[in-house]
């Protein structure tokens, strides 16, 4: 036995003791503090009861052989309990570790994300992002190029965790690396899918909604990888319309053609672009219409774009009973008058 053990020992005989003779309050408060360095010294269950069995004998030797009995047979209840609770505490050990690492991951991905909102003139934006959980699946970023337009980015990464973390790192720094000349919608979706395609498990594909909004001429040309519509609102017919741009899902195959679309932006018009956990919002009634995330819009059409964008997460949240079921994420972009 080593010594720390012996020290124990003799400590537990002496408390013991001490609390048989005066049965009071700090006895068992002395046997509270003493459990507490049995955990720090890593003593199992079965060595306690070993102990308390030994220090039983010493202060009453004539103890019935009946107890001794009993306390044998304790001894091999608690063997099987201090293996099965040294296995417990691993575990434990490990799932903290794990969200350790979870939270590193989290704040990784935080880093991703741009740290303002771009303010181009005669452009109104605003973005809130949300994860269902400590990891997010989505993702969004801008891009300013050498013809002073402002690229928008908005993606989702089918799949969750710490691989989603890794793979969003891909797609920032794959974004970061293409040459200005290079950020028309169409190409760029070409390029970042030859990435993906390269680098990404066969089990991760990734959605995205590329736009480049030219705040000279007012016009807004995207393209869309397999991605959730967003929608257009027009100011002269007071009219919301779907904002869909067909393509096939990054990573799917190396060499794949996207489309690219336009749109002139009369003042007061905005662009909506979303992730899939807003139009699949989920209540207790089941997954609400596209048309209500457009009402939400129009009762906030009097408030600035980040302003609208906030009002219309805390009203989806209020309609998930506070409790999201998927990563979050709005973006408008609105002309001014």
């Amino acid at each position: 036995m080593g010594d720390a053990y012996l020290r124990l020992q003799e400590q537990y005989r002496k408390i013991l003791n001490q609390y048989l003779e005066n049965k009071n309050e700090q006895g068992l408060y002395h046997a509270q503090q003493f459990s507490k360095k049995v955990l720090e010294n890593q003593i199992s269950p079965e060595e306690v009861v070993s102990l308390h069995l030994s220090t039983l004998e010493e202060s009453f030797p004539d103890i019935p052989k009946g107890a001794q009995d009993s306390f044998e047979f304790l001894l091999e209840v608690m063997i099987g309990y201090g293996l099965a609770y040294q296995e417990h505490q691993s575990l434990k050990d490990r799932q903290r570790e794990l969200e350790s690492e979870i939270d590193v991951a989290a704040n990784m991905q935080q880093t991703f994300l741009p740290s303002g909102i771009p303010e181009p003139e005669d452009l109104d934006v605003g973005v809130l992002s949300v994860p269902a959980s400590k990891m997010s699946g989505d993702y969004y970023h801008f891009v300013h190029d050498e013809n002073d337009c402002l690229g928008v980015a908005i993606a989702d990464i089918i799949g969750k965790g710490v691989p989603a973390a890794l793979c969003m790192s891909m797609i920032k720094y794959a974004m970061d690396s293409l040459p200005e000349q290079r950020l028309q919608p169409a190409d760029l979706l070409a390029n970042l899918n030859r990435v993906v395609e390269q680098n990404v498990a066969s089990n991760m594909f990734i959605t995205m909604m590329y736009g480049s909004y030219d705040v000279r001429a007012h016009t807004f040309q995207y393209a869309g990888a397999g991605h959730e519509p967003g929608f257009y609102y027009s100011a002269e017919a007071d009219e919301f319309e779907e904002l869909s741009a067909k393509g096939i899902v990054l990573g799917i195959k190396r060499h794949a053609e996207f489309r690219e679309y336009q749109r002139v932006v009369a003042p007061g018009d905005f662009i909506v672009l979303l992730s899939d956990g807003v139009t699949e919002c989920r209540t207790e009634q089941g997954f609400i219409e596209r048309e209500e995330i457009t009402r939400l819009i129009r009762n906030h059409m009097h408030l600035s774009a980040q302003e609208m964008v906030n009002h219309v997460f805390h009203e989806l949240e209020k309609l998930q009973g506070f409790q999201l079921r998927d990563d979050f994420t709005l973006m408008i972009l609105r002309r001014e008058v």
